[in-house]
């Protein structure tokens, strides 16, 4: 939101805009970022709205679309977009609970983005990084089974900094962990995760404790929760000691982790289920980078690939003997 004219205050709260953010917030059980993100989006909303002295609640579809002809419509197109679909639903509340009968918003459009695939790194670059971890005391201990369950469940962030000593099944091999909208979902556990997480509960976290009582798993070095900061930390200096620093993030081993179950032959829908995606559409995704991974085996490997790129001595007299030649039987 732009800043307020010098001497004007900033507008008040709307009590619409306060009652829907109460809404997604503890009702919907959105994320803080979710609502943070909503506020910032209606208050500049709002504050465009209050040089018009018009209510968000009363606003017109012309008053909608001359928000994104101007300020709203400034910034990266996934600026806009997310401005977009702030109002949206804002406005589908409102009718909802009666307080309009039109949505002023129904007839925008989402700002088309650009698609990027995610940093996904190799079975072998993700060995290279495990393999910089010292796991001889233990904080040593915490990190690995910490990215051994990043990468070995794919775990988001917030899931794994979330995570209780008693969600943790080593005998059956099995993570409980609350995502999105505090959702909950049980994820397999691989033997090796399983293995750094069983040496980190018998000793490191025990000797971070020191005799303490925590709930959380995942500790820092004064026996506190481990932080998202904390965990950035760690990893910097994890993919510092393996020459890739800036070519990974904490989210990269969870890319990582559906691209590789599909590489080896998951389902799309039980990739769906493990990683939490509310919509299939999401995890496909997956499946472009797994296919981009394969072009580039492909045109590594295969001959006909190499010769089209002009790396085969006498690929150009090849290819013209093969136009004179009839059709293979």
């Amino acid at each position: 939101m732009a800043p307020p004219a010098a001497g004007r205050p900033a507008p008040p709260p709307d009590p619409d805009v306060q009652e829907f953010l109460d809404y997604v917030r503890f009702e919907r059980g959105m994320s803080a970022n979710t609502v943070s993100a909503y506020r910032r989006d209606l208050a500049r909303y709002t504050a465009f709205l209050a040089d018009r002295g018009v209510r968000p609640a009363a606003a017109s579809v012309r008053d909608v679309q001359e928000f994104f002809a101007g300020g709203g419509g400034d910034g990266a197109a996934s600026s806009v977009a997310r401005r977009t679909a702030s109002l949206r639903v804002f406005y589908a509340y409102l009718v909802r609970e009666g307080v309009r009968d039109d949505d002023p918003a129904a007839g925008l459009r989402t700002p088309k983005l650009p698609q990027q695939l995610p940093r996904v790194l190799s079975v072998e670059e993700v060995e290279a990084v495990l393999a910089q971890v010292v796991a001889a005391g233990p904080l040593g201990q915490r990190d690995l089974a910490a990215l051994e369950l990043l990468y070995g469940c794919g775990l988001r962030v917030s899931e794994l900094l979330g995570l209780r000593e008693g969600d943790v099944d080593l005998e059956g091999g099995l993570v409980r962990c609350v995502g999105k909208g505090d959702k909950e979902r049980v994820v397999p556990m691989g033997g090796a995760a399983a293995a750094a997480l069983g040496r980190y509960l018998r000793l490191g976290r025990r000797e971070l404790l020191r005799g303490r009582r925590r709930a959380e798993l995942f500790l820092n070095a004064r026996g506190g929760p481990l932080t998202r900061q904390g965990l950035d930390y760690l990893l910097r200096r994890i993919l510092t000691r393996a020459d890739m620093l800036g070519q990974a993030s904490a989210h990269t081993f969870r890319h990582s982790f559906a691209t590789h179950l599909l590489a080896g032959g998951a389902d799309l829908r039980s990739v769906q289920e493990m990683l939490g995606h509310a919509s299939v559409a999401t995890t496909q995704l997956y499946t472009h980078v797994t296919v981009e991974h394969l072009r580039e085996v492909f045109l590594e490997t295969h001959p006909r690939a190499r010769r089209r790129k002009g790396n085969v001595p006498g690929a150009a007299a090849t290819n013209a003997a093969d136009d004179t030649e009839g059709e293979p039987t």
